[in-house]
């Protein structure tokens, strides 16, 4: 059986003293273990970054662009290695575990310019021969904590940036599955990344914890549940620390009248149901404008759902694999009964879906409610798996209230052919990310991601221009070179404000 060890600098292998299990979702069956770390071993990483770190930040920015570029390539040479392993532990399909991969490299293509972002403001004679610049600089040590439902690109919005803009940085992947973040920072190394400058640390809470608490580390990034978003951001606010916490999510996807259904529900098939619905950017709840709108989406909906087809990981023509493991899958299931108990009518079942010759992997079908309302636990609570629900709007007034009032405000999509309903709705709800027809609108790399309300705590979002201020901070220089002798009195210095 594999084991799954700690990427750090001087640290030996094969002396874990805790471990956990990683399973292959699509058998259900133990495929390797991984080393769950203390905080001695987070001390050793901390020591190697710190003894890397100031070398690098001197390293002229277009040459750590070109580890970027080289990373690139690497990462683009091994796609189907890294595709597969991913989805041997996770579960999802192939073509997703590309798609996983490849919205991570995006950051990357976005770092590869960061000798053009880095570049600070100037203003020349702010004052009698005074000018003005500033200077971006990185912050030291950051570290990422990630979740296992996308093992590749989250780590690669985290840590391209993070080491782009001249920092060492420590990752914490989720231990479920873990091998995929090991080997990227292997490809990272062998790019010409310096020792010390990426390491991996895997373990469980004592880890985070461990992260949160120590002293060398100045920002630290999460994405998860939004209890533990919560409980990050607080505890490392506390310790002083930067701290950016992205949550949970229940996006909504608004179905006007003028909408094309055909289209709608094709988009639906994939962002509900795409990655078996573990994607804080899915889209579980789908709110048609009108009872005539309701009635012909959900007439049109159920064939599309029978036509979808669950398979294992490798399976070219499923549409989604397995969830990650035993213990989500029952509380998918868990939360699909709650539905049943709150009075909302399940149209599709998914529960006890088995896949013919892998009935101990962990399948489930997927599943279609109808009138959910918003007083059911069901619809205020992230399920994170194949569950579409809909929920009924009256008129555009009640499709902006929706999400606007839901406590996740992540993604949001309207679906419409009218440019003034979608304007409107754009400007007026109150959601972090908005998609025009465009069922999971997450940014392209170089704008940025975050939603509101309980999906993310802190002030600055992901990737992009806001990832490049949450990994730097400004420094301000006013300078002047004065003419005539020293000490002559002549160039007496003036506040240029007083001047």
């Amino acid at each position: 059986m594999r084991n799954i060890d700690h990427h750090i600098v001087g640290l030996s292998g094969g002396g874990a003293t805790r471990t956990g299990e990683v399973f292959d979702p699509n058998t259900g069956q133990v495929q390797a273990t991984v080393a769950l770390g203390t905080q001695a071993d987070l001390d050793t990483a901390i020591a190697a970054a710190q003894k890397a770190q100031p070398g690098w930040a001197a390293t002229n920015p277009q040459r750590r662009a070109r580890v970027m570029f080289e990373f690139k390539r690497l990462v683009e040479l091994h796609m189907d290695e890294l595709a597969e392993l991913l989805s041997s532990e996770h579960g999802k399909v192939i073509a997703d575990s590309k798609g996983d991969i490849q919205r991570g490299l995006e950051v990357i293509e976005f770092c590869c310019g960061i000798p053009h972002v880095l570049k600070g403001e100037f203003t020349q004679g702010a004052g009698p021969g005074i000018d003005v610049y500033s200077m971006r600089q990185p912050l030291g040590i950051g570290a990422g904590i990630t979740p296992f439902n996308f093992p590749a690109m989250i780590p690669l919005w985290m840590s391209g940036v993070a080491i782009a803009t001249g920092n060492a940085f420590i990752l914490k992947p989720s231990e479920r599955d873990p091998s995929v973040p090991v080997r990227l920072a292997e490809l990272f190394r062998e790019a010409g990344l310096p020792e010390g400058i990426l390491q991996v640390v895997h373990g469980d809470k004592e880890m985070v914890d461990a992260i949160l608490d120590h002293p060398a580390i100045s920002a630290v990034s999460f994405v998860g549940s939004s209890d533990i978003a919560h409980y990050v951001y607080k505890r490392g606010v506390a310790a002083g620390k930067r701290v950016q916490a992205m949550g949970g999510a229940k996006n909504h996807g608004i179905v006007m009248p003028d909408a094309d259904l055909d289209q709608v529900v094709a988009d639906l098939s994939g962002a509900a149901f795409g990655s078996a619905g573990e994607r804080c950017m899915a889209l579980p709840v789908v709110v048609p404008v009108g009872e005539k709108t309701a009635i012909a989406l959900r007439e049109k909906l159920i064939p599309a759902i029978a036509a979808l087809r669950i398979g294992v990981s490798t399976d070219k023509d499923a549409h989604y694999g397995p969830v990650v493991n035993a213990a989500h899958r029952s509380r998918i299931e868990n939360w699909i009964q709650t539905g049943v108990d709150e009075g909302a009518e399940l149209v599709v079942d998914g529960r006890g879906f088995e896949l013919q010759g892998h009935e101990k992997g962990f399948f489930i079908g997927p599943s279609l409610f109808d009138h959910v309302t918003t007083s059911m636990e069901s619809y205020k609570e992230e399920i994170f798996g194949p569950v579409l629900q809909i929920v009924r709007a009256n008129d555009f007034e009640d499709a902006v209230r929706l999400p606007s009032e839901h406590q996740y405000g992540n993604g949001v999509a309207i679906f419409t052919r009218n440019g003034h309903a979608a304007r409107e709705f754009a400007a007026r709800v109150n959601v972090g990310m908005v998609g025009i027809n465009v069922p999971i609108p997450v940014p392209v790399a170089y704008h940025t991601f975050g939603g509101w309300k309980r999906s993310a705590f802190g002030d600055t979002n992901q990737h992009g221009m806001e990832g490049v201020k949450f990994w730097t901070k400004v420094k301000t220089v006013t300078q002047r070179w004065p003419d005539g002798g020293v000490g002559d009195g002549a160039n007496a210095f003036v506040i240029p404000t007083m001047g």
